[in-house]
């Protein structure tokens, strides 16, 4: 059988028909096949009591997205819109149409059978695909599900209209240009299930959620296994595993290693301090940082001691230690002490996705949430992981200081780019000295669609695609989709560090891609950010202050298996004269 024809034959449609989730006759879209086919496997091996579904999926078939977009007279309208188009106005349509009046009585069966905070996920026939994830490109809405009956059918209706505008979203359309996936054939079918969680002060959450992953294409050292696989775990809704914000990332083969380091400095550095919820008092999806919320984090989960810590003067102190003594005390979440304390947790994600990928026959990739005192681990998605193509081993030859641009020794996997003729680069002094983030990642972006067909290498500072600006540019796929390598710089200085984790979203397009990724800690040994380079060779900057495009040739070698990667000056550069 040929790679991945056992999972795309797979029917998921009996196990949503038979417990009457199923909603219009068409197709249900990748995420819901995934859910299916997760519940079979669980099935078949005895383990529906281990492992927990959602309570219900309905599942609306892609048969009512075409309805929608027909009755709507959208073909045409989303036709006429520009390819880049940014998403406000997609989004008003949507919103303005009207749902297809067949939806009505299944909309109200919904607000009957589920009575908590609810998620509306995309599933379209494109995503999860086995060679192709779409990762984060199309929509996923929390909806409070609150209020008086009205205003619960409003909120659902938005969300689902705000998952059928996604289909044609700026990131979704350069995934598909880029990998030649013909425009217009999109389905989307929408996922309704109540959010796995727990009412706590108003506030609806999981205690823990997480991602993981059956293989390890990105290791921080050669000890990882790849076959091992790999974690990446938050407190509360788990939005933060799969965006390029802080969560704690356990390598299966030891769950104590810490890709960023060891000393309570770098372990900060890398440490969610917020968590993600769904305020039923507010109406809305928010986000508060622990230290406000200590007592009821107390109160309300008996293991937070676990994984919840202050820290102060560059110590780390037990979570019932005396704040009075304490000169400026952060509550940071380092999960200190998860792996001992909740070993049935860790086991059981590794039983997964050995089970998975055996019965996938491909590496797998997983969504859960986890409630520690009653062990309970509900698995809300399940996918085919994108293979990582590693090019094999790359010999790094001797190089001139003066030529040697870039150089790290941390999360190299092995790769090579070779007579490349374009560097953009953010200045990091430049960068946030005035609050104008996201023009920097527009003025990005500008460049990157100029390239259109040309590889290129993207270094700046901290974390490319990061959620909050200030830990790094906070660009879009759609806005770095060209480039061949992507370089994050360290900047003790500026609190600004790359993310060392596998995991995301980000690095699932990497993968997927084939884009290169190099991190570069500037002072520290082994790393070289070659400042004079920067300075001392020609560049334009057109499109903002902060972000110069460099010409020449290039080259980028990154050997995992030496964990070194060098960025090199061929020689073509010219000396300065901007």
């Amino acid at each position: 059988m040929e790679y991945g024809e056992y999972y795309k034959s797979f029917d998921p449609e009996p196990y949503y028909r038979e417990r009457g989730w199923l909603i219009g006759s068409g197709r249900v879209g990748g995420k819901a096949k995934g859910l299916s086919f997760a519940h079979e496997i669980l099935k078949s091996n005895g383990m529906l009591d281990e492992v927990l579904l959602p309570k219900c999926t309905f599942v609306i078939t892609t048969s009512v997205f075409e309805e929608f977009m027909e009755e709507n007279r959208l073909w045409d309208r989303l036709l006429d819109l520009r390819e880049h188009s940014d998403a406000p106005k997609l989004h008003k349509i949507c919103q303005e149409a009207s749902l297809p009046e067949s939806l009505d009585k299944d909309l109200e069966r919904i607000l009957d059978t589920i009575d908590t905070p609810m998620s509306v996920r995309s599933s379209s026939i494109l995503e999860d695909d086995v060679n192709l994830s779409f990762a984060g490109k199309y929509a996923t809405k929390f909806v409070s599900n609150s209020g008086d009956r009205a205003s619960r059918r409003r909120g659902l209706e938005a969300a689902i209209k705000e998952v059928y505008a996604s289909t044609y979203n700026p990131a979704a359309r350069e995934y598909k240009r880029k990998h030649n996936i013909l425009w217009g054939g999109e389905r989307m079918g929408v996922l309704i299930q109540p959010i796995a969680g727990r009412m706590r002060n108003s506030k609806y959450y999981p205690e823990l959620a997480g991602t993981a992953f059956s293989q390890v294409f990105r290791r921080p050292s050669p000890r990882i296994r790849k076959e091992d696989g790999v974690a990446r775990i938050c407190f509360g809704l788990g939005t933060r595993t799969v965006d390029r914000s802080f969560a704690r990332t356990f390598y299966l083969t030891n769950p104590n290693l810490r890709p960023e380091g060891n000393r309570p400095a770098e372990i900060v550095s890398h440490s969610q301090e917020q968590f993600d919820y769904v305020d039923l008092e507010h109406n809305a999806f928010m986000t508060a940082y622990a230290c406000n919320y200590i007592k009821m984090i107390m109160k309300e989960h008996k293991m937070a001691q676990s994984y919840l810590q202050w820290y102060d003067g560059n110590m780390f102190h037990w979570l019932l230690a005396d704040t009075g003594n304490m000169v400026a005390p952060r509550a940071v979440f380092t999960f200190a002490e998860l792996p001992q304390k909740c070993p049935k947790l860790f086991n059981r994600i590794k039983k997964l996705l050995r089970l998975f990928e055996e019965e996938l026959r491909l590496p797998a990739d997983m969504e859960f949430t986890y409630e520690s005192v009653e062990d309970e681990f509900t698995l809300v998605q399940l996918r085919p992981l994108s293979v990582y193509d590693d090019k094999g081993r790359v010999v790094i030859p001797e190089v001139s200081p003066e030529s040697t641009i870039l150089r790290g020794n941390r999360m190299v996997a092995n790769g090579r780019l070779e007579n490349i003729r374009h560097i953009v680069y953010v200045d990091p002094e430049l960068y946030g000295k005035t609050p104008d983030f996201y023009d920097v990642a527009r003025a990005v972006g500008e460049i990157n669609a100029k390239l259109d067909g040309e590889r290129y290498l993207l270094v700046g500072p901290g974390r490319w695609g990061s959620s909050n600006p200030v830990l790094g540019v906070p660009v879009k796929y759609s806005e770095l989709s060209n480039s061949g390598c992507l370089v994050e710089l360290g900047i003790p200085s500026k609190g600004m560090a790359p993310e060392l984790s596998y995991g995301t979203h980000f690095f699932l397009d990497l993968d997927g891609d084939n884009i290169l990724y190099l991190p570069v800690f500037d002072g520290e040994k082994g790393n070289v950010y070659n400042k004079e380079w920067f300075e001392s060779r020609e560049w334009t900057s057109d499109h903002h202050p902060a972000v110069r495009h460099y010409q020449g040739l290039f080259d980028v070698l990154l050997d995992g298996d030496s964990e070194i990667g060098i960025v090199i000056d061929k020689g073509d550069s010219e000396v300065k004269g901007k």
